[in-house]
């Protein structure tokens, strides 16, 4: 049987661009399908008229519950792998063929576009977080990953059919990318370019990254605390355990969470020394990386400093002074691995 990829793009009023992004894609691959996700323009008009088959959601419920979606119809077709695609415009169709020769090669690996070697084309501001991210969702994951935030990727649904995927918006992605890391999946990526098409994007930056930072966060509590009391154990996601799936995304139990997190650092550091006198290779994510749990700790009681340096920055920027402390200081202690 042949190996089938189609094309996957949650889109809300993106009446302006689907169009070309539709088009763009259907020259590399013969179908596309469009969730529109309660868009209140022509944007499932526009997606049809350019060839895409198009799923009409009843209101607008975030990208989240648009992938669901997605993912759900390509499974029922029959599709082997998907990509993903923005419908802004700010993912360039004529790049699909390097998802496809990645996949040829790594057929069972999620392959993620990377812009980080395009600092410079990146908003400062972005770069950072962006950075700050990848250094938690990469231990979460299991393996360094180059660029957590960007949404052009390929997934093998084999993959997709292993993962409950319990939040929404644009945590899912994140949450997509911990869990297939967690769970034993290679995450490979590829260069592509950096585009900031200027059409708006339905990011909130503080309740999406709230909601985003409180998951991983939660996950990783979960994690760490499974990974310190067995042995040589970095795996630990399953769809089997849905308390835990549930757990994670439960209000109290993030809230918990975030609250607790810098204590929580230091008796994760604690469990990681004394326990692996008992407990040989606890915490084994951890040690796959090479990284020991005590600059992780330091990291994590440097946010608020991170925070402080942002703000101070950012005031001294407004009386016309520029002072850029803050980029070092990130690449002190939250560094590529």
């Amino acid at each position: 049987m042949p190996y089938r990829i189609c094309v996957l793009i949650p889109a809300y009023n993106a009446s302006k661009t689907i169009r070309d992004v539709v088009a763009g894609a259907l020259k590399h691959l013969p179908k596309v399908i469009v969730a529109d996700d309660g868009s209140t323009d022509n944007t499932a008009a526009a997606a049809s008229e350019a060839g895409a088959e198009v799923i009409v959601m009843e209101r607008n419920k975030g990208k989240g519950s648009a992938l669901k979606a997605l993912f759900k119809k390509a499974l029922d077709d029959g599709y082997d792998a998907v990509i993903s695609m923005d419908a802004d415009g700010q993912h360039d169709p004529e790049e699909i063929p390097l998802f496809l020769q990645a996949n040829s090669k790594y057929p069972d690996a999620v392959i993620v576009g990377s812009r980080m070697h395009e600092k410079k084309m990146i908003p400062r501001a972005r770069y950072n977080s962006m950075q700050i991210a990848r250094y938690y969702i990469s231990f979460a994951a299991n393996q360094f990953l180059e660029d957590t935030q960007c949404g052009f990727r390929l997934y093998p649904l084999t993959l997709i059919k292993k993962i409950r995927l319990m939040t929404e918006r644009y945590a899912t992605e994140t949450e997509l990318l911990i869990k297939a890391g967690d769970s034993g999946a290679e995450v490979r990526f590829v260069n592509i370019r950096t585009i900031y098409s200027g059409n708006g994007s339905h990011f909130r930056p503080i309740a999406d990254i709230s909601h985003i930072t409180a998951y991983i966060i939660a996950y990783l509590h979960i994690k760490w605390f499974i990974e310190g009391v067995t042995s040589n154990n970095p795996k630990t996601y399953s769809s089997q355990c849905s308390i835990r799936d549930t757990l994670c995304t439960t209000f109290i139990f993030q809230t918990l969470s975030v609250a607790t997190a810098l204590p929580a650092t230091i008796f994760f550091l604690i469990e990681y020394v004394f326990l692996s006198r008992l407990i040989t290779g606890n915490f084994a994510s951890v040690r796959k990386l090479g990284k020991s749990f005590a600059t992780i700790t330091v990291a994590t009681h440097m946010l608020p400093v991170v925070l402080l340096i942002a703000i101070a920055e950012n005031l001294l920027h407004k009386s016309g002074i520029q002072l850029n402390l803050l980029d070092k200081f990130i690449e002190r202690f939250y560094p590529e691995f």
